[in-house]
């Protein structure tokens, strides 16, 4: 349309046509800004893409679910052995055994003399080692009573400790059995596969069952003394894994110091867990991840685990290679935990001068202007969290990660996958306090096959009469 053509028009037409376009022209906005939200969809989705695939490197991932790949044969393969003029290494003999059997020549192999009087030389010894057949005995006790002369009354004499007359099993056996259970991972047919063919002991899954609750009943009670350690603990590592019991979702949580260790299986994840664990106390320094619940902890200073935030810089860098900030908080989280655990060997003012330094290097990157998403992300949580950073730097009692409490969930995650899940409730709160007393006395080097096998009492083999 023209400008000739729109003079010729009155005004009535020219209203309409302007109302008209202007609708038109609303609708084309419309429709514009559907298109670019499209469009940003679509290009989120492609950044998206091309981000690096999440692994136990750049992310909380554990390293079982990474994707393997196949390994390339033009590699370099190192040469399978001990290096070259390397020591050879032998198992030591021990200095008593517990048989020795002397192999001397009877006769001469060439002439067929007699050498049984002749004096042998001792030319070489070697020591076996090797295992008795595992076999369970069987004791049968008699008990009997015998009326006394003097006053008519009759009297009983009481089993010796290990073979009282409700018992069934021994304490040696029904340790074994939680062991399995518990420390191997054993289903109930493997643990009553294994008793048959290594001990020759038939039971069915209702005894096991029984001898677990026994154990359990016993953790329970001894746990108690775990809680009261945890609650007085200056400083405390904290994390908690996923469980499954009675095929729902429930929480392991795992409280460490340097004396205790505490396994807690609760329904939910939120700060109520670790509010009924510690009480009123209060510790000075609680290291965990940036969980909200762990935070919330009751303690006067918190040490953030800084190999997960080391995983998720590492994040940062993969997706973007150039990204000056993250790979320098990377550098100067790393020097840190170098320093730490070179502060024996560096004199104490030199010390000191390089944390002020790491403090000083950090705060010049918080105040760094970032322009990608993640690292604003990083950085605002830093920023938030920043006197959790460096603690360990100046407590010697403190770890500048969470591993402590990781590791001490790790057999509990492997439990969970070998074998499913807790059939109840109980079950769960006996598995971790059996947990809790392992966990605890491997602190101090007890082994837990004899932590277990306290719980049960003094063995029935040998007999003491």
């Amino acid at each position: 349309m023209t400008r000739i053509d729109l003079a010729q028009m009155n005004q009535d037409d020219l209203i309409d046509l302007i109302l008209a376009q202007a609708e038109q022209v609303a609708k084309l906005a419309e429709q514009n800004a559907k298109l670019q939200a499209e469009v940003e969809a679509l290009r989120m989705k492609l950044d998206k893409s091309h981000k690096p695939p999440t692994n136990s490197g750049n992310s909380s991932q554990p390293p079982s679910k990474d994707q393997k790949g196949n390994t390339d044969e033009k590699r370099k393969r190192h040469k399978h052995g001990p290096p070259k003029g390397h020591m050879k290494y032998e198992r030591p003999l021990v200095s008593q055994p517990d048989h020795i059997l002397e192999i001397k020549p009877k006769r001469c192999q060439e002439c067929q003399a007699d050498l049984d009087q002749v004096e042998a030389m001792l030319v070489d010894v070697n020591q076996i080692t090797e295992l008795p057949v595992a076999k369970a005995e069987v004791i049968e006790v008699r008990q009997y009573s015998s009326e006394c002369p003097c006053c008519g009354l009759r009297q009983r004499e009481e089993p010796p400790a290990g073979l009282e007359m409700g018992r069934t099993f021994g304490a040696r056996l029904e340790a074994t059995v939680v062991y399995y259970r518990q420390e191997q991972h054993m289903s109930y047919v493997r643990t009553q596969a294994a008793l048959q063919v290594l001990h020759g002991v038939e039971i069915s899954e209702g005894g096991i069952d029984k001898i677990l609750q026994r154990a359990g009943n016993k953790a329970i009670e001894s746990v108690k003394v775990i809680e009261a350690e945890i609650r007085k603990s200056a400083v405390i590592y904290c994390d908690e894994t996923g469980s499954r019991v009675d095929s729902n979702n429930y929480w392991q949580w795992v409280f460490g110091s340097v004396t205790a260790v505490l396994h807690v299986i609760r329904f939910n994840r939120s700060f109520d867990v670790i509010k009924d664990v510690m009480g009123k106390h209060k510790a000075e320094v609680w290291v965990s991840d940036c969980y909200g619940a762990q935070m919330n902890a009751p303690s006067e200073k918190h040490q953030l685990c800084l190999a997960h935030q080391l995983r998720n810089l590492q994040a940062v860098v993969e997706h973007y290679p150039k990204d000056f900030w993250a790979r320098q908080v990377q550098r100067l989280f790393r020097y840190a935990i170098y320093l730490h655990n070179q502060r024996q060997k560096v004199p104490e003012p030199i010390f000191l001068s390089r944390i002020e330094r790491i403090e000083c290097l950090f705060d010049k990157l918080l105040n760094q202007a970032a322009d990608k998403p993640e690292t604003k992300r990083l950085q605002k949580r830093f920023r938030k969290y920043r006197a959790t950073l460096f603690v360990f730097l100046y407590r010697t009692d403190v770890c500048p990660t969470n591993n402590v409490s990781e590791r001490h969930l790790r057999p509990a995650v492997i439990h969970r996958k070998v074998t499913g899940c807790f059939r109840s409730n109980w079950g769960a709160k006996s598995y971790a306090a059996i947990k809790s007393l392992i966990d605890t006395g491997a602190l101090s080097g007890t082994n837990s096959f004899e932590i277990i096998h306290n719980l049960f009492g003094a063995p029935a083999l040998p007999l003491v009469l």
